[in-house]
């Protein structure tokens, strides 16, 4: 405690803080009790260190309940309440708005994205936002029904078109639109908006159809945007000259330097995601760093002192973060930064551990939420990683490498001399690698759903490119517009590197075994990983008396894992994903060799909705695929799918169909040996056996031709209906004497009603779960539908008011959960 005073003091103050996060914090009673804890630590001496434990514990706790509860008469959740509403909102932009790409091409689709402070709010009735919300597309209302309120709070406001210019930080402005608290994930694992947005204090966002829900409010405003953004728009301008054409590579060196996000495509991310290089792109640790060390190394040769070198290096990290757009893991590294400067300037013993601990606690102290940021998380994790993983690794590779303590260096070999530095600089990056991976594992696993081998081997090769990349763009932001022809020299270079950095990520994403996709991990899991890897690389659980208590934990907490993991063996999930008028539904059994998808919705949900999903349910490749009838709503996704998850077996229905991209789709299979089968009425296939069609049928209306599946899991028979329709369900009555099943799934024919009353008759099911969808309007079950389900014996779950639902079968019952895993239904107890 005595070499790291700081660190039990963040550790209290930061589990004060996650206390609060889940457990309700009584402001005035806990005010107190820290007053009372205050003065028990001046008249108790000898209790003092642990009452300043308690103390920091409460000021976190009391910090955190202080900045999210809705303490004002006029916050914005007082005000508005949980409906959707159609609003005016009036506030100041926090930022320029910042602009999200799909791609570079013209038919590309773009969209703004802005936070304003609202200080006034006018409401239009809620009911009418949630009748449709394309209405916010009739612009701003002239005379609103309500007078304008005030208000306070931030609003995420999207836009689906590049704002004017105008608009930028600091500029008072009013948008129309609807307004609503962040919905929750589409499907369980994907990003969670609300958790996001919540530790950002931010609790609504704001929907508009197009720019003409925009205008600048009355009165004096900002003539010119923020210096920030100013020398962003120089800087962009003075990366690009000299290079022919503003290009992939260019973009990219924007955001690495800049942190401009708009280049981080989906599609441009991906390889740097795969390969783990992608916290390049991010301005945190590595660039501030880099900045720090070139300013230190400069102001030394220069034969300045320490503290002045520090009064200089400070302040302009500092600008280099504010040019940079204040980014939240740039004022984390800057600060960390800041805290080891001004030890060396002071000629302080170094402590990384002590001077993490005190960023940790500056940054928490002043914004508590940041601790529940992912970006925080990384950050802090990796370094601490660093202070403890990197100093054992770093004396075993001395010990590998030493030579003869008596042995004059020049009696050496000559290949020794020769290869002992690159050897040295090679296993000192390795080991840093390593560390570094380790330090960010469980966490990119459990955000991202993602363990990449491969990034031991590409940072080793990307990093350094990186570095060289940013010094010259850093020396081409430095000769500016003085000296012309230096800063192209220095573009070029930069351009070159960061060419590299893109082949080396693509090559190293693309070797064997490079990554993997994985469920998160969970929270209990994180813990035991990390405490794992303090304890061994900090020695502390290895010493003389502990190591069996250790060991004797390690083994509890396996066995409880293993445990979990057998419970888990027992139960298969099926889940149901609306997707605006379509569905999938994805059949998780036990192992590998039975995991099902059915249906991939159209190519934009399978891109947005499916893939991710699957992804984050540990799905590197899909065992089977079955795609139950030719509705672009259903199937328009069937490619992507393919691509992405090359599945063993792809299973069709035989008869043809007239939408394009199924035919196209199905036409490009006919006739392989292996991995693609028509299947008929009587065909089993993962289980599942085919009741409907039979390959004579002939129906004019895609819906009748659908797969009808059935299997019996657990115990449980369970039928899938897909969209199947009238004359589709009087065939399958009349062909099918056995119908029974305990659960059903059914989509909604165009048109038509599902489950006409004879075949619900038929099913007798104990559960129904309808697959329709809250957007479009005919995605959504109408009101006679639900009243004559709900007349049946049956209990119904209509997914556009649930969400998507998981279906967890045992032999013991089954159980339906939404994406947040609240229970929605049980069943099945009572056999």
């Amino acid at each position: 405690m005595l070499k790291h005073p700081l660190l039990p003091v963040t550790a209290c103050y930061a589990t004060g803080v996650v206390a609060a996060a889940f457990v309700p914090v009584p402001l005035i009673p806990a005010f107190v009790l820290a007053g009372l804890v205050a003065m028990a630590c001046f008249l108790w001496p000898r209790g003092r260190p642990w009452l300043l434990g308690v103390l920091a514990a409460l000021v976190g706790a009391l910090n955190l309940h202080v900045r999210t509860a809705a303490l004002a008469p006029h916050d914005l959740r007082r005000v508005l309440g949980e409906k959707p509403a159609l609003v005016t909102v009036r506030g100041v932009l926090v930022a320029t708005p910042t602009l999200r790409v799909t791609g570079w091409e013209p038919d590309d689709s773009a969209r703004s994205l802005a936070l304003i402070e609202v200080s006034a709010v006018a409401i239009q009735t809620q009911e009418s936002a949630t009748e449709d919300a394309g209405a916010a597309g009739a612009g701003f209302q002239e005379e609103l029904d309500d007078p304008w309120r005030a208000a306070a709070g931030r609003v995420f406001v999207s836009t689906p078109a590049v704002l004017d210019p105008g608009f930028f930080a600091g500029r008072g402005v009013e948008v129309f639109g609807v307004l609503h608290p962040p919905r929750p994930p589409r499907a369980p694992g994907l990003f969670d908006a609300r958790a996001y947005f919540r530790w950002q204090g931010i609790y609504y966002q704001l929907e508009t159809r197009d720019t003409n829900d925009w205008r600048l409010t009355a009165g004096p405003q900002p003539v010119r945007p923020p210096l920030p953004e100013r020398f962003q728009v120089w800087a962009r301008r003075t990366l690009a000259r000299g290079l022919p054409a503003e290009d992939e590579a260019l973009r990219l060196l924007w955001a690495m330097t800049l942190g401009w996000r708009t280049a981080l495509t989906d599609e441009v991310a991906e390889p740097f995601m795969r390969s783990g290089t992608m916290h390049l792109f991010a301005i945190s640790g590595l660039h501030v760093a880099l900045i720090a060390g070139i300013l230190v190394a400069v102001l030394r040769v220069l034969q300045m002192p320490r503290g002045a070198t520090g009064l200089v290096a400070v302040p302009l990290l500092w600008f280099y973060t504010a040019a940079t757009g204040w980014q939240a893991s740039a004022v984390r590294s800057t600060l960390m930064m800041t805290v080891v400067i001004t030890g060396w300037a002071l000629k302080r013993p170094g402590n990384l551990l002590n001077s993490l601990a005190a960023a940790a606690g500056l940054i928490l102290l002043g914004e508590p939420r940041q601790l529940f940021q992912a970006s925080f998380q990384l950050s802090f994790c990796v370094v601490l990683s660093l202070a403890l993983v990197l100093p054992p690794l770093v004396r075993a590779r001395d010990r590998l490498l030493q030579t003869d303590p008596l042995l004059p260096a020049d009696l050496l070999p000559r290949w020794r001399r020769w290869l002992d530095p690159p050897l040295r600089w090679m296993t000192l990056s390795l080991a840093i690698s390593l560390a570094a991976w380790l330090g960010s594992l469980p966490l990119i696993a459990h955000y991202f759903h993602l363990v990449t081998p491969v990034s031991l081997l590409a940072n080793v090769l990307v990093v350094p490119l990186g570095s060289l990349a940013l010094m010259c763009n850093l020396g081409a932001l430095f000769c500016g517009d003085w000296l012309p022809w230096l800063t192209g020299l220095f573009n070029h270079s930069a351009w070159f590197w960061m060419t590299g950095m893109m082949r080396l990520s693509e090559w190293a994403a693309a070797l064997p075994l490079a990554y993997a996709y994985v469920p998160a991990p969970g929270v209990p899991a994180l813990l035991a990983f990390y405490a794992a890897l303090v304890g061994l690389a900090s020695g502390w659980a290895l010493r003389p008396g502990r190591r069996a208590a250790c060991a004797a934990v390690a083994g509890l907490v396996l066995c409880g894992f293993g445990l979990q993991a057998l419970r888990g063996r027992g139960f298969t999930n099926l889940t149901v994903l609306p997707l605006n008028g379509g569905a999938a539904i994805w059949v998780d059994a036990p192992g590998r060799g039975r995991d099902l998808l059915v249906d991939a919705g159209n190519e934009f949900a399978a891109e947005r909705v499916v893939t991710p999903f699957l992804r984050a349910q540990g799905v590197n490749r899909l065992a089977h695929f079955a795609l139950t009838h030719g509705d672009v709503r259903h199937t328009g996704g069937a490619a992507l799918i393919e691509t992405h998850f090359h599945p063993a077996t792809i299973w069709t229905s035989p008869l043809k169909f007239r939408s394009p991209s199924y035919r196209a789709f199905v036409s490009g299979r006919e006739g392989t040996a292996q991995g693609w089968q028509a299947v008929a009425r009587g065909a089993e296939f993962a289980g599942w056996r085919v009741l409907h069609p039979v390959t004579e049928d002939r129906f004019s209306r895609a819906d009748d031709s659908a797969l009808v599946l059935r299997a019996e899991i657990a115990g449980w028979r369970v039928l899938l209906l897909s969209d199947l329709g009238r004359s589709g369900q009087e065939v399958l009555l009349a062909r099918e004497p056995d119908l029974r099943a305990d659960i059903v799934v059914t989509g909604l024919p165009a048109g038509e009603e599902p489950l006409a009353p004879t075949l619900l008759d038929a099913i007798q099911p104990r559960l129904v779960l309808v697959a329709d969808d809250e957007r479009p309007t005919s995605a959504r079950a109408g009101p006679a539908l639900r009243a004559r389900l709900k007349r049946s014996a049956a209990p119904t779950l209509f997914l556009s008011d649930t969400g998507a639902v998981t279906l967890r079968l045992s032999r013991q019952g089954w159980r339906v959960e939404d994406v947040d895993g609240r229970c929605l239904h049980r069943g099945g107890t009572d056999r």
